[in-house]
């Protein structure tokens, strides 16, 4: 038995939190799959998946915990949590790529809120997971790429390693032993937002600009426009860096690149809230990596 992790899963579950094993050393549950399933004990009326078998009881903690050094995962569903999760860039050398902690930051300053002050940890990578206890009427379901690049969230059907779990690539450490905020309104509206509107053709401002800056604009949105489910984010964020340089040489107005992405991104699917930040943050970093034009 290893005390240290023993008491990591009795610290979670202290605070209401449903914990089941990790297999040591990973981010994977350790209990069995459905192909496996004796069908017996817990699962004696049917097989029973890793958010249906956590748990808080102290017994069963310690009578699992006693058998290995099994890291600690959190089902955050039971746990009544959301958990949002902060990443770092899969590229560290990437130049137009903000980190999860970022792109959060500057949605927070977009929606006029501060980051929330909550029970957070360090992740293994670098990043960082911040817990928030859900609203009680609402089922919230995981995300990925909802909020903004690199910042998902885990809800019902996801977990998240606890504070005290160490990986081959580092350490889960709390680094604020706050309770867990409730849910920010501004931020349940993003993840439970309204049915999407349906969008008509993208049709830019009529602006006097430079040509090459509209027809740079023009282009960049329908690659936007066209961009696949999973790449809908990443691809606003690179589209609006690259139309950021005409903004910087003065061809056309800031807001005018703004309201096309707006109108691009939202037709595509993503909330307004997590276009904004995108954008502003593309923006923000294309114009101050600009070159002269000169040199362009």
């Amino acid at each position: 038995m290893n005390k240290h992790l023993l008491n990591a899963a009795l610290a979670a579950a202290a605070r209401g939190w449903y914990v089941f094993p990790l297999r040591p050393g990973t981010k994977r549950p350790a209990l069995h799959g459905e192909a496996s399933c004796p069908r017996t004990g817990p699962c004696a009326s049917g097989h029973r998946k890793w958010e249906q078998r956590a748990t808080t009881d102290p017994e069963h903690i310690r009578a699992a915990w006693s058998r290995a050094q099994f890291n600690v995962g959190i089902a955050t569903g039971p746990s009544g949590l959301v958990v949002v999760d902060l990443d770092m860039p899969k590229d560290r050398g990437s130049a137009d790529a903000p980190c999860g902690a970022a792109t959060f930051g500057a949605l927070c300053e977009r929606a006029g809120h501060p980051v929330p002050d909550t029970y957070r940890t360090r992740t293994a990578s670098g990043g960082t997971h911040l817990y928030f206890a859900a609203p009680p009427a609402i089922r919230l379901a995981n995300t990925a790429g909802t909020i903004g690049e690199l910042v998902d969230t885990r809800a019902w059907g996801g977990y998240v390693v606890a504070a005290g779990s160490t990986t081959d690539t580092g350490a889960y450490e709390a680094v604020s032993d706050s309770v867990a905020a409730p849910l920010p309104e501004w931020l349940q509206t993003i993840l439970n937002p309204a049915p999407a509107r349906s969008a008509g053709p993208l049709r830019l401002p009529v602006v006097d600009g430079s040509r090459a800056a509209l027809s740079a604009l023009e282009a960049e949105c329908a690659v936007v426009s066209a961009a696949p489910d999973k790449q809908r984010n990443t691809t606003l964020n690179r589209c609006a860096f690259k139309v950021g340089r005409f903004v910087a040489w003065g061809d056309i107005p800031r807001h005018v690149v703004e309201e096309a992405f707006q109108a691009a991104g939202e037709a595509r699917g993503l909330t307004a809230a997590e276009c904004r930040a995108t954008i502003g943050s593309a923006l923000d970093s294309s114009i101050r990596k600009a070159r002269p034009r000169e040199a362009a």
